[in-house]
């Protein structure tokens, strides 16, 4: 038997995935990465953004001569999107060769529910309107040998007017510190050589907990981890920084120089109608007292254009923010409404001609930005964790800065997996390419 996994997401739908792996090859499933060899059939699915819920319909329609072709096909379909009150229902009316719906909360006991979906003729569903317990130690088969994400916190608590976040994940609910340091043990045992901590904001993390404990006293105790050689974090929120965190990033060998601060507009006034807790003001001096303290860090962020409201006045004040941060990179987005948040019922939202104008300026701003921020790098020597081969690029080697920039240079295999020194001789708007370095 075998399965098949679609993920759309953020990296916590991406581990959510390894679960569902690591749960169908503990029933003896194995993966293929063709559609039409599947026995079963996932759609883990994204609701952050319009565009993402419009592809997994279409996505799922396709999948109907599938169906046709092999009646004992069974298609589940879960995540974010199911979350969301009424979509199961509509999959099940628009879709009903469906097997299998269910919600964010019922992750843990899909065996259970693939074996009702199995027996039911019509479309079983079953999503809990409520978040419950964590649940530790579900199997988990990781994409990766060399990186693994580990989840620190669940959910989120700060309802930015934007965000269907909190709806479909539920409140914050912080694992205990033991048991995400058995996990990074148990993974340094077996060969993997950097983590991502995740979280919808990882900086609340323990904020939940008795025992005394917050996101930088939880970074302390991984540092200590031997075979662990770096430690990567998303997502941070800016209002939640802490002098704390800036200094043990500062002060533990293994937290790599990068840090993911989404800024998502550079007026205060659309900030404040974000919920965001900061102003741009803020938010910059978080930026220079990061860089004081830790000046060969890089900035990433995500910025929204369009958002319900912005101004031609608000969209500048964007503009300058990023002149002034200078950020490595950026992800940029053009607003999308979401149903059941409060932006998408206010006023004045934004022609889309317009919201695609301000993006491409930004987007001409930012990768001018990020080319000459990459072109400091020319001649230098940085330290490369070494992924893999990239058959796009003519079998160069690939890896990643501990600033997060991602080097392609020449090398045998037997160094994938090591820490290499790699000197940059092409450094470009998005990567870098380098030699290694002999000295």
């Amino acid at each position: 038997m075998k399965y098949h996994i679609l993920t759309w997401g953020c990296q916590m739908n991406e581990h959510d995935s390894e679960v569902l792996s690591g749960m169908l090859e503990e029933m003896n499933y194995t993966r293929t990465e063709k559609l039409n060899e599947a026995d079963i059939i996932i759609l883990n699915t994204c609701c952050v953004r319009e565009n993402a819920e419009i592809k997994v319909f279409g996505r799922i329609g396709q999948l109907k001569h599938l169906k046709h072709k092999n009646p004992n096909l069974i298609i589940a379909v879960c995540g974010c999107m199911t979350q969301q009150k009424g979509v199961a229902e509509k999959i099940a009316k628009n879709f009903p060769y469906v097997d299998l719906v269910f919600g964010t909360y019922n992750l843990d006991n899909f065996p259970e529910l693939l074996q009702k979906a199995v027996q039911s003729k019509t479309t079983f569903i079953e999503v809990l309107e409520k978040e419950e317990k964590i649940i530790e130690n579900l199997p988990v088969s990781r994409a990766d040998n060399l990186k693994a994400w580990v989840t620190i916190i669940y959910g989120c608590n700060n309802f930015c007017s934007y965000c269907i976040v909190p709806y479909v994940r539920g409140r914050e609910r912080s694992r205990l510190p033991k048991e995400i340091i058995k996990e990074v043990e148990r993974l340094a045992e077996k060969g993997y050589k950097e983590i991502t901590l995740l979280g919808q904001n990882v900086n609340s993390y323990g904020k939940d907990l008795k025992t005394e404990i917050d996101f930088s006293g939880l970074l302390k105790e991984l540092n200590k981890i031997n075979g662990i050689e770096r430690i990567r974090f998303m997502t941070s929120h800016p209002k939640d920084f802490s002098d704390s965190l800036i200094f043990t990033i500062k002060e533990c060998k293994k937290i790599c120089e990068h840090i993911h601060l989404p800024v998502q507009a550079g007026s205060n006034k659309v900030l404040k109608m974000m919920n965001r807790h900061y102003t741009k003001e803020r938010y910059i001096e978080l930026v220079e007292k990061i860089r004081s303290e830790i000046p060969e860090c890089s900035i990433t962020t995500d910025i929204i254009v369009g958002f319900p409201g912005e101004t031609e006045e608000d969209f500048q004040e964007t503009l300058d923010l990023v002149e002034k941060v200078e950020f490595d990179s950026a992800f940029t987005f053009v607003y999308s409404k979401r149903t059941g948040t409060p932006a998408a019922t206010m006023p004045c939202q934004v022609d889309e001609r317009i919201k695609k104008n301000r993006l491409e300026r930004l987007m001409d701003l930012q990768n001018r930005i990020s080319k000459q921020k990459n072109q400091l790098l020319k001649g230098k020597t940085v330290e490369v964790l070494v992924e893999g081969y990239d058959k796009s690029k003519k079998g160069k080697l690939f890896g990643r800065t501990r600033t997060n920039k991602l080097v392609h240079f020449d090398g045998s295999k037997e160094l994938i997996g090591r820490l290499v020194n790699v000197k940059i001789t092409n450094p470009k708007t998005w990567t870098l390419d380098g030699v290694i370095n002999q000295d």
